[in-house]
C-alpha cells in the first residue's frame, strides 16, 4: 500500500463535498457511469501526485500521442523486441520500420502467415494499434504514475485480460510504479485479494466519489472467501448505482421481465438485476456496496430474516440504526408490549427485534405441531409442512426455514390461527404481525426488500405453491416464464402487482 494524501474539489460535479483518499494500491481502478467525472478526477489526482514529486504520464482516451508513443518502437530495441514477441504470439505478425524519402519513419506490419506487409496506420485493425500503444506506454514510459483512460477501447476481452496481467507483472517488478485505470470494462476489475478493493474508486453522478481506505480483519476474511466466486457478470454493479441483487436466476429473470412494467422507463435506465448465487453471497455484495458507497439494492426471501451474512450486516447498517433511533419515542408503547422492562433498559436494535420475533414464532410453531385433529384444508397444509420439518430434522426450531414457514403461516392465516391456539399464544399473533412489518420497514432503510410471502415461487400465478422449502423449482419457473414473456406490461402489472410494487421501491432513487 502507498500512502499519498489527496483532496479533490470539483464543485460543479459534487457541490461542496471533497474527495479524500490517503491509501493507494499500485494498481487502482476508477469506475462509474458516464458523466460521473472519472477523467476529471484522474486529472486532479495526477496534478496532486505531480506536486508531491511523482512523475506522471496520462494516456488519454483520444490517444492523441499515439504516433509519438509508437516511435519508441524504433528508438528502443528492448521494447520493440518485447512487444514483437507479444504480437507475434497474439496475431502472427511483427513490426518493422520503413524510412521514407522525406526522412520520416513509418511502422509496417508484417503478416508472417501470408508473407505480406502493409502500413500500420492504413491497413491494420484498431485492436492491434491499441494493444501496441498500451504496451509501449506500459513498457516504455518510465514515469512513477501512469494514468490510462479507457484501456479497453477496441480490445477483445481476452486482450483486456492479457493487458491487465501485464500491468500486474510490471507493478510486481517495480514497487515504485503506480497505475490508474479509468474503465467501463468488467475485465479490468481484477480483484485477486481483499486489499485490491482499496484501489477501487467509484464515481457517481452528482455526488462525491467513494472508496475504501481500510479493511477490517473481519472484512478481509469475508472477501477472501468471496472473491474466487466473483465473476465478470457480478462486476456490473461497479459501473452503476442502480443495480439490484437477488439470490438466484429465477428471481433475476422474474424481476428483469417486470422492469418494463414500471411507469417510468427512464427511471430504470442503467438498472440491472444481478443474481449472486445464494443468500450468503447477498450479504457479501451488501457489504461491498456499503464500503464502496454504491447504492446497492437487494430483494431477498423471507428466510434471510433469520440467518446468514445479510442479516448480520443489515443489523449493523447505520441507516437501519438511524431509522430505529428516530422511531424510538413513537414506538415505545409498542416496544412495551414486546419487551420486558429489563429488556428495555438497553436500546432496541434490529437484532433485538428479530430475536424477540423469533421467540414468538418458535412458540407458535411448536404449539401448532401439537394439534392432532383436522381443522380446515388451509391449516392442515400448514401443520403438515411443519410436521415434515420435525420428521426430517428432529428439532427444526433453530432453522431459518422453520421460522420462515411459521411466519408465512401466521401472515396467511392470522385470525384462523388465533382460534386454535392457546389464549396466551393467540394474543401474540397481532404482535408478531406488527413486529414483522415494522422490522421489514426498518430493513428497507438499508435498501433491502424482503419478500413477505416467502420466496419468488409464492408469487407465481400459474402454479399453486405452499410454504418452504420448494421442490421442482426449475420446472415451476419455466412453466411461469413461458406465459409471462407473452404478456403485455399492463397484464404483468395486473398479475404480478405485489412484485411490481417491491420492484418500484427498489428502483426508487
Amino acid at each position: 500500500m502507498i500512502e499519498v494524501e489527496t483532496r479533490v474539489k470539483l464543485p460543479f460535479l459534487w457541490g461542496r463535498a471533497v474527495f479524500k483518499k490517503n491509501n493507494w494500491n499500485q494498481v487502482n481502478i476508477m469506475v462509474g457511469p458516464n458523466g460521473s467525472g472519472k477523467t476529471l478526477l484522474a486529472e486532479e489526482l495526477g496534478k496532486q501526485f505531480c506536486e508531491k514529486g511523482f512523475q506522471v504520464d496520462f494516456l488519454r482516451s483520444e490517444r492523441v500521442n499515439q504516433d509519438e508513443l509508437l516511435s519508441k518502437l524504433k528508438e528502443d530495441d528492448s521494447i520493440r523486441e518485447k512487444i514483437e514477441g507479444v504480437i507475434s504470439n497474439m496475431f502472427g505478425k511483427t513490426i518493422r520500420f520503413e524510412k521514407r524519402p522525406d526522412g520520416s519513419v513509418v511502422p509496417m506490419v508484417v503478416n508472417k502467415a501470408w508473407g505480406v506487409e502493409y502500413s500500420l496506420s492504413d491497413g491494420e485493425c484498431h485492436g492491434l494499434k491499441e494493444i501496441l500503444t498500451l504496451l509501449v506506454a506500459l513498457y516504455g514510459l518510465k514515469s512513477d504514475v501512469l494514468i490510462l483512460d479507457e484501456p479497453e477501447l477496441h480490445l477483445h476481452p481476452q486482450f483486456q485480460y492479457f493487458f491487465m496481467n501485464e500491468i500486474r507483472k510490471v507493478a510486481a517488478e517495480d514497487s515504485r510504479r503506480i497505475f490508474f485505470l479509468i474503465t467501463h470494462s468488467p475485465y479490468f476489475i481484477d480483484l485477486r485479494f481483499a486489499e485490491d478493493l482499496i484501489g477501487v474508486v467509484v464515481c457517481h453522478v452528482n455526488r462525491v466519489p467513494t472508496s475504501i481506505d481500510y479493511l477490517s480483519e473481519k472484512d478481509e476474511i469475508l472477501f477472501r472467501r468471496f472473491l474466487p466466486r466473483f465473476n465478470t457478470y457480478h462486476k456490473q454493479f461497479f459501473f452503476s448505482d442502480n443495480q439490484i441483487f437477488v439470490e438466484g436466476y429465477t428471481d433475476q429473470q422474474m424481476f428483469t421481465n417486470l422492469l418494463d412494467c414500471l411507469e417510468s422507463h427512464y427511471g430504470t435506465a442503467g438498472t440491472g438485476v444481478i443474481d449472486v448465487g445464494g443468500k450468503d453471497e447477498l450479504g457479501v455484495f451488501f457489504k461491498v456496496c456499503s464500503l464502496l458507497g454504491t447504492d446497492g439494492r437487494i430483494i431477498t426471501d423471507l428466510d434471510s430474516l433469520f440467518a446468514g451474512k445479510l442479516r448480520d450486516v443489515v443489523c449493523e447498517d447505520e441507516r437501519v440504526v438511524s431509522w430505529l433511533e428516530k422511531q424510538s419515542e413513537k414506538q415505545m408503547p409498542f416496544y412495551r408490549m414486546l419487551f420486558t422492562r429489563r429488556e428495555l433498559e438497553t436500546p432496541v436494535t434490529l437484532e433485538k427485534l428479530i430475536y424477540k420475533l423469533e421467540s414468538y414464532i418458535v412458540a407458535v410453531g411448536k404449539s401448532v405441531c401439537e394439534i392432532d385433529f383436522s381443522i380446515s384444508p388451509e391449516i392442515d397444509i400448514f401443520i403438515e409442512k411443519l410436521r415434515a420439518l420435525y420428521d426430517k430434522y428432529g428439532k427444526p426450531e433453530g432453522l431459518d426455514t422453520f421460522k420462515a414457514v411459521v411466519l408465512m403461516g401466521i401472515l396467511r392465516l392470522n385470525e384462523k390461527l388465533k382460534d386454535i391456539l392457546p389464549i396466551p399464544l393467540a394474543r401474540t399473533i397481532p404482535l408478531i404481525i406488527n413486529a414483522t412489518w415494522f422490522i421489514l420497514a426498518a430493513i428497507e432503510g438499508a435498501r433491502v426488500y424482503i419478500l413477505p410471502l416467502g420466496c419468488i415461487e409464492h408469487y407465481y400465478i400459474h402454479s399453486d405453491v405452499n410454504y418452504m422449502p420448494i421442490t421442482a423449482k426449475d420446472r415451476l419457473f419455466h412453466n411461469e416464464v413461458e406465459v409471462m414473456v407473452t404478456e403485455t406490461p399492463e397484464e404483468l402489472k395486473k398479475h404480478y402487482g405485489a412484485l411490481v410494487e417491491i420492484l418500484k421501491k427498489a428502483c426508487a432513487k
